[in-house]
């Protein structure tokens, strides 16, 4: 499988994570967003969105971050990025859509770009904007993890789950915004367990090799 991605695209890192759970290789196919890559001609025949990831199966192309996860999970249903439960899985459903629906979406490039190049903002206003949104979501997402008594050392549970897939490559962008992170004592505990994963660790943005 070739995996089209950005080392420093949180939603590329996000499936790196997974591949890397999953123990699937793929052959890492750079697309250089700094240069705007993905608007070429050669990528859109890949992705019509112009937008990382893609992976390309062999027998098809698939597209988005939260539908190759769900893919990859049904597919390769072990390990287990969700718990067995109904309601154990809507709880760490809800965790990863914290990041990829409420912070994520609206801190990413694309946005971040409008706000330069259509509202003149500079870089002190942009770090602004994302650490706001990432505020937000990160109090949210630490209260509910430390109302969760039966947690253990990840997300949800002794294990990765998909939750924390999602939250890892967000604090990575937090750090890149310059957001303190002491504030959230339970998210930096979860990001010091998962860095200690070789999972984890493989997916790092600047070990990648286009970094």
């Amino acid at each position: 499988m070739k995996l089209y991605n950005f080392f420093r695209s949180g939603t590329s890192h996000r499936l790196r994570i997974a591949l890397n759970l999953k123990g699937i290789a793929t052959d890492y196919v750079a697309v250089d967003l700094r240069v705007d890559e993905q608007q070429n001609d050669a990528f859109k025949a890949v992705n019509p969105q112009q937008m990382v990831p893609a992976l390309d199966t062999g027998d098809k192309v698939l597209i988005q971050s939260p539908a190759i996860i769900e893919w990859l999970e049904e597919k390769h249903p072990t390990p287990a990025l969700l718990p067995a439960g109904t309601d154990e899985r809507a709880h760490v459903r809800a965790l990863a859509a914290i990041v990829g629906c409420d912070i994520h979406p609206i801190n990413n490039r694309r946005i971040l770009q409008t706000l330069r190049k259509q509202f003149g903002a500079n870089e002190d206003a942009v770090n602004a904007w994302c650490g706001h949104w990432i505020s937000e979501g990160f109090d949210a997402y630490e209260a509910l993890i430390g109302a969760d008594k039966t947690r253990g050392r990840f997300s949800f549970g002794d294990t990765p789950t998909l939750a924390d897939v999602y939250l890892i490559p967000q604090v990575e962008s937090a750090r890149r915004f310059k957001v303190d992170l002491s504030r959230w004592p339970l998210i930096s505990a979860i990001d010091k367990a998962c860095g200690e994963l070789e999972a984890f660790k493989k997916a790092v943005p600047m070990d990648q090799p286009d970094a």
